[in-house]
């Protein structure tokens, strides 16, 4: 984990992002849920089986870590895309029950974890091998930026600055890490933070709050980003 990203600062975000979530979602109507959304193809009813599906998917990690049974957390990457579309073919009460249930049990996995356990590698669905201390880390980052991804009226400026600040580390060092899009140095107003991203080209100025960063890094919306001289920030490949 970063030396910045205590497993005490990722519960946080864990927590904090949950009630982000389900505070946004309680407002939605069920028709909403039948909308599309920002994400390419997804409904809100698919953004919401997603997050059901990750949590259910982190509780089989959170199992790895306290038994030592290897258990993934899908069994494929196309039967995780056909829990999503069958989950949101579920009715809406029984759609919103599960992704309660599942952050609930989440939680309560969680608090069973002792040192030792919190320390034994697990494998994400990228198969990155990694301690389970990214556990919460990992569900920080679902509910939080898929609570402005349900279009509820929470925005990336609703989000903690810390955890923004965090979520753009993760970003920058992943997409450094493929090099597949252009090389950057990123500048957020109103804040210390600077950042670069190893990419091809000469490193191209971006600048923009945290939030607007953060939106920008994750292909969402970029109100208020711009590179040199004020033109468009440069596009970007998908994130994950």
């Amino acid at each position: 984990m970063a030396a910045d990203r205590s497993r005490a600062d990722t519960l946080r975000w864990m927590a904090q992002g949950t009630r982000t979530f389900f505070d946004a979602l309680i407002t939605l109507p069920d028709d909403r849920l039948a909308r599309p959304t920002a994400l390419d193809g997804w409904t809100g009813r698919h953004l919401l089986a997603h997050v059901a599906a990750n949590a259910d998917a982190l509780v089989n990690l959170a199992h790895w870590a306290r038994t030592g049974e290897e258990t993934p957390m899908y069994s494929s990457p196309a039967r995780r895309d056909a829990d999503i579309e069958a989950g949101a073919a579920r009715p809406a009460a029984e759609l919103r029950a599960w992704a309660a249930r599942a952050a609930e049990t989440l939680e309560a996995r969680l608090a069973e974890l002792d040192e030792r356990q919190w320390a034994r590698q697990v494998r994400t669905a990228q198969g990155r091998h990694v301690p389970a201390e990214e556990i919460p880390w990992m569900r920080a980052r679902e509910v939080m930026v898929h609570a402005v991804d349900l279009g509820a009226g929470v925005g990336f400026d609703d989000l903690p600055a810390d955890f923004l600040a965090a979520l753009i580390d993760d970003i920058t060092a992943k997409r450094s890490g493929n090099g597949a899009g252009p090389a950057l140095t990123l500048t957020a107003t109103g804040h210390n933070g600077t950042w670069t991203v190893s990419g091809t080209g000469d490193p191209a100025p971006v600048t923009g709050t945290l939030a607007g960063l953060t939106a920008y890094l994750s292909g969402r919306r970029t109100d208020g980003v711009t590179g040199a001289e004020g033109r468009p920030a440069p596009e970007l490949p998908h994130w994950l």
